[in-house]
């Protein structure tokens, strides 16, 4: 879930994979921390959880903050389906995607984590609760708010993500929009969550996915290749298709990091 803006500066791959660590950690401690802590807060006792609305604002703007301080350095990627998908759009070097992928999974999890600890200072056990849950993993069934089936998680993860990946590709094809591009992302974001959420929880990226499953246990990890390889597929259809969908023929794009 990244901006993916480009910059003129070319920062060393250690520059890049720290930011990718870091932007990837504050896009799930976001995320996963309100779905966790705070979606469902005293069941809903005086009004003070947050719910889907919460969870899906979280999100977006967890990528807006972490891809307007790391864009100028590692390009804002944070979701491994966002660098395959501006790989295949011919906007990122496929010989730098292994390390990007890896600094996402990394963060991910140091958040997902995190999390964890802050949760196991509640004294009601809603630590084992949440991981008897899923804690906060994508799916269907079991996993999913709605319970809805495979097919459907495996449609509205698909789809997401190939709408978030071509506003991506839009949003940072030319200098008049690359200015706006942490924010229009960011709200494409909230946008596809509030409608992916009830139905598969709300992946469109496998780091976020991998984080919540490697606590989830059971359920989360036995489910958890759905989650990475529908946002792949969505990514890949997006990078496949943008040039002959949205762009000229005489106004290629430039090449990107």
């Amino acid at each position: 879930m990244g901006s993916a803006v480009s910059t003129t500066a070319s920062p060393g791959i250690a520059a890049r994979f720290a930011a990718e660590a870091v932007g990837t950690f504050i896009l799930v401690f976001g995320v996963v921390g309100a779905a966790v802590l705070a979606a469902d807060f005293d069941s809903g006792s005086g009004n003070l959880n947050i719910g889907f609305l919460g969870v899906a604002l979280a999100l977006g703007l967890a990528v807006l903050v972490a891809a307007s301080a790391f864009a100028g350095v590692s390009g804002a990627h944070f979701n491994p389906a966002v660098t395959v998908g501006l790989a295949v759009a011919g906007r990122f070097r496929w010989r730098d995607a292994p390390w990007y992928i890896a600094a996402q999974i990394v963060g991910g999890v140091a958040a997902s984590s995190v999390v964890v600890a802050i949760e196991a200072g509640e004294p009601d056990g809603t630590l084992e609760k949440a991981r008897a849950t899923g804690f906060a993993s994508t799916g269907w069934g079991q996993l999913s708010p709605g319970g809805f089936t495979m097919l459907s998680a495996l449609l509205v993860e698909i789809v997401a993500t190939c709408l978030f990946v071509w506003v991506i590709l839009g949003v940072t094809s030319s200098t008049t929009t690359r200015a706006i591009a942490p924010f229009a992302i960011g709200l494409t974001l909230t946008l596809v969550a509030l409608v992916a959420i009830p139905v598969s929880n709300g992946s469109f990226n496998p780091a976020r996915s991998i984080a919540t499953a490697v606590w989830g246990g059971g359920i989360a990890l036995a489910q958890l290749w759905l989650s990475i390889v529908a946002p792949t597929i969505g990514a890949v259809i997006a990078g496949a298709t943008f040039r002959p969908l949205f762009l000229r023929p005489h106004a290629p794009e430039r090449a990107r990091r």
